[in-house]
Order: structure tokens, then C-alpha cells, then sequence
């Protein structure tokens, strides 16, 4: 597996970044990857299937000169920037059966990176569909989504570290879904950072695929 880690200054082309890794692999030509990436600021992502108007604080987001984005994986709308790690998976299906259905390869892509956290020292919990939790608090610190080809996936995670979490309440609203073990908390006390070495972290999820 080619191992990236590969940031760029523009959200766009961070997440462009991503599908041309995909397109390659269904193409035959670039193989399975994992890429760690960062956005130097903060922008707006919204899943495939997500409404702004619903997700986001458009207002606010325009006044601020956040962009708001959409990506091509599935999954809800969340803030990124400084603090939150994105790792990138492009998975081809032959190599793991666990990937032929939705279900089971959130799981086994999260049993692995649950094993990369515990390695550093984060006691993670898997919560359905593709969410990672603190053990202590049941808090949200990473999400994920994924992107189904012909003969690969595309699979997005987040690890928020250092995120600065106030912003999540002003550039998002209340999504109109929610997991069940949520509870309807609002953003600041549902989200939270996890305490982790993120090089240690990243040579760790390495370490697990190869």
C-alpha cells in the first residue's frame, strides 16, 4: 500500500486529491493508498447526499469567508481545519471481502484504527454507523464516509486533536439526522478532541495496513 502524507493549501484540492486516488485504482494504474492530510484553514464539507440549507450556516459561513464544499463520499456535514487529521483510504475490494457490504467495512476499516489509537494510548469505541467515541463521555472525535467504486473504495475518516470545537456550533446547525446515541446534544457536548501524538498516530494506521 502507498502511504501519503500529502496536505495542500486549497480545500478543494485537498479533497480532489482524494477521488483522483480512486480514479486511478479503478483505472488499474495507482493501487491502494492511504493518505494522511490537514487543511490549512477552515472550510465546510458536506456529504454527497447533504442539503446546505439544512447542514450549514450559509449566512455566517459567506460573511466569514468560509467555503462551503461538497465531497463525493456519503455521510453528514462537518467542519475541517487546523487540528483535524483526515486519513484516506482507497481500498481495493478483492484484497479485503470485509468491503462487500457498507455495514461490515466500517467496521473492519474502524477495528484497525481503533488499534492504531489504542497503540497510542486512546481508548476508542466504535458507535454504528461510522463513528469513533472517548470510552469516558460516549464524545464524538472522529466520522467517516466512504465512496463505493467498480473494484475499490474510498474511505474518509477524521481524527479531531486539536480542532478548535467552538467553531463547529457557528458554521453548523443541528443536523436533521442523528445517531440514536447522540441524544440530541448539541455540538459542545457531543464533539470533543482526543489526546493523541498525531505522527505516532499516523506511523501506527500505517502500520496496521501494511
Amino acid at each position: 500500500m502507498k502511504v501519503l502524507d500529502l496536505s495542500f493549501p486549497g480545500p478543494q484540492d485537498n479533497l480532489d486529491h482524494d477521488d483522483a486516488l480512486l480514479l486511478k485504482a479503478e483505472k488499474g494504474e495507482g493501487g491502494e493508498a492511504l493518505r494522511f492530510w490537514e487543511s490549512p484553514c477552515v472550510f465546510v464539507v458536506m456529504g454527497r447526499a447533504c442539503d446546505e440549507d439544512l447542514d450549514a450556516r450559509s449566512d455566517i459561513c459567506r460573511r466569514d469567508g468560509i467555503a462551503v464544499l461538497r465531497r463525493s463520499s456519503g455521510g453528514g456535514t462537518v467542519l475541517q481545519g487546523p487540528g483535524c487529521l483526515n486519513f484516506s483510504l482507497v481500498l481495493a475490494k478483492s484484497r479485503h471481502p470485509d468491503l462487500a457490504t457498507i455495514t461490515r467495512s466500517y467496521q473492519h476499516i474502524l477495528e484497525r484504527t481503533i488499534s492504531a489509537l489504542r497503540a497510542c494510548g486512546v481508548e476508542a469505541q466504535f458507535r454504528p454507523a461510522c463513528d469513533l467515541v472517548v470510552a469516558t463521555g460516549e464524545k464524538k472525535f472522529s466520522g467517516n464516509a466512504q465512496r463505493r467504486g467498480r473494484s475499490h473504495i474510498l474511505h474518509h475518516g477524521t481524527i479531531l486533536y486539536g480542532f478548535d470545537l467552538s467553531l463547529v456550533g457557528r458554521y453548523l446547525k443541528m443536523p436533521p439526522k442523528m445517531p440514536d446515541y447522540r441524544r440530541s446534544r448539541p455540538h459542545e457536548d457531543f464533539i470533543t478532541n482526543v489526546n493523541v501524538d498525531i505522527s505516532r498516530f499516523k506511523q501506527a494506521l500505517a502500520s496496521a495496513w501494511e
